[in-house]
C-alpha cells in the first residue's frame, strides 16, 4: 500500500506545484473581499474547488443567499460528478464503496485527467496519494497568499489577484482554439455576463452567474450537438 501512496504522492507533484500559485492568488482574493486567513484556508481545505472558490467569495462579498450560494456551486461542480462517473471505469476492484466516497472528496480537473489516463486501474492508495500532495499544495498555498494579503502593498497584491483568473483562462483558450463550437459559448457565456453587469443590474452576480452559465450550456447543446457514434463503429 505504502508503495501505491508513494507513486501516487510522486505523480501529483506537479499537480500539486501549479497549485501552489493558483491557489496563492485565491488567498489574496478571498483576504480583499474581507475574510480572514484562517476563513480563506479553511475554505481550500474543504472545497478544493478553484471557480466554486472563486465564485462563492464573491457571492460572500456581495452578501448573497444561502440559495444563491448553493445553485451556483451546483452549477458550478456538476462536473466533478461527471467526471466522477467517468473515472468509476477505470478504478480497481479494491475500491470499496468508502473508497469512492473517500476519493469522491479529492477529484479535481487535474487529478481526474491523470487517472483517467493511466493503462491500468488506480488503486485507493495511488489515489489517495496523489490527493494528499495535491491538498497540500492547494492549502498551502491559500494559506501563504492570504498571509500575503496582509502585508504586500495594494498593487502588487491586486497583479497577484489575478493569477486565479489566469488559470481559468489557461482551462478555455486550448479547447476554444481546437473547437468553434467551445469558442462560441465561451463568448455567449461572456456576452451574457456583460449584459447582467451593465444593463440587467438588478440581478445579483450570483443568479447572473447561473443563468449565463445554463443558457449559454443550453445554447450550446442546442446548436452543437455532440454526434453519437454509430454502433460497432
Amino acid at each position: 500500500m505504502k508503495n501505491w501512496f508513494s507513486r501516487g504522492a510522486y505523480d501529483g507533484i506537479p499537480i500539486a506545484l501549479g497549485y501552489l500559485s493558483v491557489s496563492f492568488g485565491f488567498g489574496i482574493k478571498a483576504v480583499q473581499s474581507g475574510l480572514s486567513p484562517l476563513a480563506a484556508t479553511v475554505i481550500s481545505a474543504a472545497n478544493l474547488t478553484s471557480a466554486g472558490q472563486a465564485a462563492g467569495v464573491d457571492i460572500i462579498e456581495a452578501c448573497g443567499s444561502l440559495i444563491e450560494m448553493i445553485l451556483v456551486q451546483f452549477v458550478i461542480n456538476l462536473r466533478y460528478s461527471l467526471m466522477a462517473l467517468s473515472l468509476s471505469q477505470n478504478l480497481d476492484r479494491g475500491f470499496s464503496v468508502p473508497h469512492r466516497f473517500a476519493a469522491a472528496y479529492g477529484i479535481t480537473d487535474e487529478i481526474f485527467a491523470v487517472c483517467s489516463t493511466r493503462k491500468e486501474p488506480v488503486r485507493p492508495a495511488y489515489m489517495y496519494g496523489m490527493i494528499a500532495v495535491a491538498f497540500a499544495g492547494w492549502v498551502t498555498g491559500t494559506a501563504l497568499g492570504a498571509a500575503a494579503g496582509q502585508l504586500l502593498p495594494s498593487d502588487i497584491r491586486n497583479a497577484l489577484g489575478i493569477m486565479l483568473y489566469g488559470m481559468f483562462i489557461a482551462i478555455i483558450v486550448p479547447p476554444a482554439k481546437k473547437q468553434l463550437s467551445v469558442l462560441l459559448v465561451i463568448l455567449a457565456a461572456a456576452g451574457l455576463s456583460v449584459i447582467f453587469r451593465y444593463l440587467i443590474t438588478a440581478v445579483s452576480g450570483g443568479f447572473a452567474m447561473i443563468i449565463s452559465a445554463v443558457a449559454a450550456a443550453a445554447l450550446g447543446a442546442l446548436f452543437f450537438p455532440v454526434k453519437e457514434e454509430a454502433d460497432g463503429a
